[in-house]
């Protein structure tokens, strides 16, 4: 029997009703099994706000001393297996012109860099290598906007990433406003730097910090007043990325040129 116009819409309505209400059970669902904290290591992810009694970690970079090697890269794709094209830790070089800036990185540095051609070579002013890695933030965006906590701020101040809560979303790639969060092409999760938190935490460097030939790359404990990172920061001769994002990063760096800034 044909069903009139009035019985067709009636249906349709009730269709959109039941569809609306498994939607909202299944968002619940979602929402009590993976609210942050509510399962295993995310125990850490509920006291990222209290400080550690015992440590305090910050990375110190010297752009004076950086060269481009390109060693840094290299050791951080073997410590951490970083699938090829996507970096934790790369460096970018800026060639300042009365004309404008040119930046380039190729390869992310991991190879170091050939020469600029020798147009651009007559007009530069100067030349820096600037490493870039992830910040690990007093307040990091990237940590507000995860919708399942997968990321999170250890008490020692490492911001990082649990792969068997990440969801893949890129809402935090998006939030990161250093681009220093990618989406792991083999893993299909959220990676970035960790600042080698599994080598930190048995005593060890950074991976990049032991590879640098020059000592560009510095690492310490901010809670022990005889570390070198906390003697250079004494001096006050320090800058951070965006500074106006206001997110308190704890890498800083040294003789960074105000055009990066």
């Amino acid at each position: 029997m044909k069903k009139s116009t009035s019985d067709v819409s009636e249906l349709g309505l009730e269709a959109r009703r039941n569809f609306l209400k498994q939607f909202v059970s299944s968002v619940a669902t979602v929402l009590m099994v993976y609210v942050p904290g509510a399962r295993g290591g995310h125990e850490v992810s509920r006291l990222w706000k209290q400080r550690s009694r015992e440590h305090q970690w910050a990375y110190i970079i010297d752009i004076d001393k950086c060269i481009g090697w390109g060693g840094c890269v290299r050791a951080c794709r073997r410590e951490n297996n970083v699938p090829d094209a996507v970096f934790r830790t790369w460096i970018e070089r800026y060639v300042v012109t009365d004309e404008g800036i040119y930046v380039d990185s190729p390869k992310g540095g991991l190879e170091g860099f050939e020469p600029v051609d020798a147009e651009l070579r007559e007009k530069a002013k100067y030349t820096r290598f600037i490493p870039k890695m992830c910040n690990h933030c007093e307040n990091p965006p990237c940590v507000q906007v995860c919708p399942v906590g997968a990321t999170f701020k250890s008490p020692e101040g490492f911001v990082l990433v649990d792969s068997k809560y990440c969801l893949g979303c890129a809402y935090c790639v998006q939030a990161c406003p250093y681009g220093a969060r990618f989406i792991n092409p083999e893993r299909k999760v959220s990676d970035k730097c960790s600042w080698c938190y599994h080598r930190v935490k048995r005593g060890k460097l950074p991976a990049c910090v032991e590879a640098c030939p020059t000592g560009a790359r510095k690492f310490g404990d901010l809670k022990d007043p005889e570390s070198e990172v906390n003697k250079i920061l004494r001096q006050g001769h320090w800058t951070v990325l965006q500074p106006a994002m206001h997110t308190g990063p704890t890498c800083f760096y040294i003789g960074l040129p105000r055009e990066v800034v």
